[in-house]
């Protein structure tokens, strides 16, 4: 045991001497601090109503957040839920690719005694996997309130699952409930019903089950179950697509005499769309001659499908004769008849024909689009006029007209092969302003370009902006800029692409 003497001699704590003042003699004591006053008592929570909550939840950051606001909401006394606090909370969840908890909110939802409507839940089954739609069409009518699910319900779900992937299981299983004439939840197919099984088959190519389908609608007598004029459009449409013009021709025969059902536009336009396929341009004029005599005259879409089909075959004098036809017959073009014929003149060196017939769209209040303009730019550059296509690239945003990414790599693809490596560089900094990046290739090109002119500093710039989009160079571009910095001995500069290229790796480690 310590002794007190030792105990007196022991260390103390060591204070600073910038930190202790020893207090002045006589002075009065510090007076004590004064008391803080007690923190206030949080404010009472606030009631939350429906009209509320339902939009507190569409629009609330998480679905944890969403479930928090519904299930608080549950506690205040009085309350409870409605459909369209249900419906908010399950589009929520559905949006979040949360289906098995949309499942169990659906499983506490027709446990509740309110009662949906169906347009609050269909837009539910368009965001939900194929198997949990139909699980969904399943438990319609409990919440409903109904003994079957409408038609259109059946419809909504039916065409999410045909236009789904992998869900021929889920498919299969809700047409053999539609075939089940034991099954107490779903309506008999109407006409809708049908069609959208035609276009699934049809799609997905199998031409034989799509007629059998068709055979077993010509088998009901009901006004409710008739072939109709989509019927026909999409089985002639297949047909056509294949190149069974005959065929399709014969099922158009049958769909006049036998259904008594008129054709309009869009199913000659079906024709003529396959004879442009096959490259018989030449028959569409009689599909032309049989629709006028039959009091169907051709539309935008007839004539610009034309004239995209002699486009297509090279034939820009054919082109040019339908579309001076079409304005004579009082029919203005539309942005896909200007952009065919535009397209073609631009392919085969008639650049200014082209940008004169975009400055005639413009005066018609026509507004071309990005497809269009790329068009122009491709033809600017493979006459070599690079300056007029980079100031189309400053100033159609100007416009209101949105480029995409091709624009931009067309330009700097040309610009990277003619070795014109000032624009290059200004069209770089562009790109990247803009939060795009021009092709792996391009980019490897305009390096060693820069490299080859000597422009290392421009060269190690350009990395450096590209570096920062995860660019990685290949082998070669690499060590051509590694040896053109140390060659001119800057060895600072050297270790800098060092570290790119580390800090490049660490970030995208499966760049090439």
């Amino acid at each position: 045991m310590r002794s007190p003497a030792a105990a007196a001699k022991s260390p103390l704590p060591w204070i600073s001497p910038l930190q202790y003042r020893s207090p002045a003699r006589g002075a009065p004591p510090s007076p004590p601090p004064p008391s803080s006053p007690p923190p206030p008592s949080p404010p009472p929570p606030r009631y939350l109503h429906h009209p509320e909550l339902a939009r507190l939840i569409a629009s609330s950051p998480s679905p944890q957040r969403a479930l928090d606001l519904f299930n608080a909401a549950s506690s205040q006394r009085g309350f409870s839920h409605t459909p369209a606090t249900f419906s908010a909370l399950l589009v929520r969840l559905a949006r979040a690719r949360l289906p098995r908890a949309a499942a169990a909110v659906l499983r506490r939802a027709a446990s509740e005694p309110c009662r949906f409507q169906e347009p609050m839940l269909l837009p539910l089954a368009r965001l939900l996997p194929p198997d949990h739609a139909l699980a969904l069409l399943r438990l319609l009518p409990d919440l409903l309130g109904r003994s079957r699910v409408s038609h259109k319900a059946l419809a909504v779900c039916l065409d999410r699952l045909v236009s789904s992937r992998g869900c021929a299981g889920v498919l299969e299983e809700l047409l053999a409930d539609l075939r089940d004439p034991r099954n107490k939840y779903l309506p008999k197919p109407n006409t809708c019903v049908y069609n959208i099984l035609i276009k699934h088959y049809v799609k997905s190519g199998e031409m034989e089950t799509a007629f059998k389908v068709l055979n077993e609608m010509r088998q009901y007598t009901c006004a409710d179950v008739k072939p109709n004029l989509v019927t026909y459009s999409t089985l002639i449409g297949g047909l056509c697509r294949g190149g069974k013009m005959k065929e399709a021709f014969e099922l158009f025969e049958d769909m006049i005499e036998k259904d008594r059902i008129v054709p309009d536009q869009l199913l000659y336009n079906v024709f003529i769309d396959g004879f442009c396929r096959l490259g018989q341009v030449e028959k569409v004029r009689a599909i032309f001659a049989f629709m006028r005599k039959n009091e169907c005259e051709p539309n935008t879409f007839n004539y610009a499908t034309l004239i995209n089909g002699h486009c297509k075959n090279g034939d820009i004098e054919a082109a040019r004769s339908v579309f001076d036809e079409m304005r004579s017959a009082g029919v203005e073009p539309d942005v896909v008849s200007y952009t065919a014929l535009i397209g073609r003149l631009c392919r085969h060196g008639s650049v200014d024909e082209g940008i004169n017939l975009v400055m005639e769209m413009k005066e018609k209040g026509c507004k071309a689009d990005v497809v269009t303009y790329n068009l122009v730019i491709e033809g600017l550059c493979k006459d070599g006029r690079t300056v007029e296509a980079m100031d189309l690239l400053e100033s159609v945003p100007l416009e209101g007209v949105q480029l995409n990414v091709v624009s931009y790599r067309i330009v700097m693809n040309c610009l990277c092969s003619r070795r014109e490596m000032d624009k290059a560089v200004g069209l770089l900094g562009l790109m990247l302003g803009r939060g795009f990046i021009p092709h792996y290739v391009a980019s490897n090109n305009l390096l060693i370009g820069l490299c080859d002119a000597g422009r290392v500093a421009d060269a190690t710039m350009a990395l450096f902006g590209l570096a920062d989009r995860g660019f990685m160079p290949e082998d070669s571009c690499w060590e051509r800029l590694v040896e053109t910095v140390c060659r001119e001995r800057k060895q600072r500069r050297s270790a800098e692409l060092l570290d790119v290229l580390i800090g490049v790796k660490e970030m995208n480690p499966t760049v090439a």
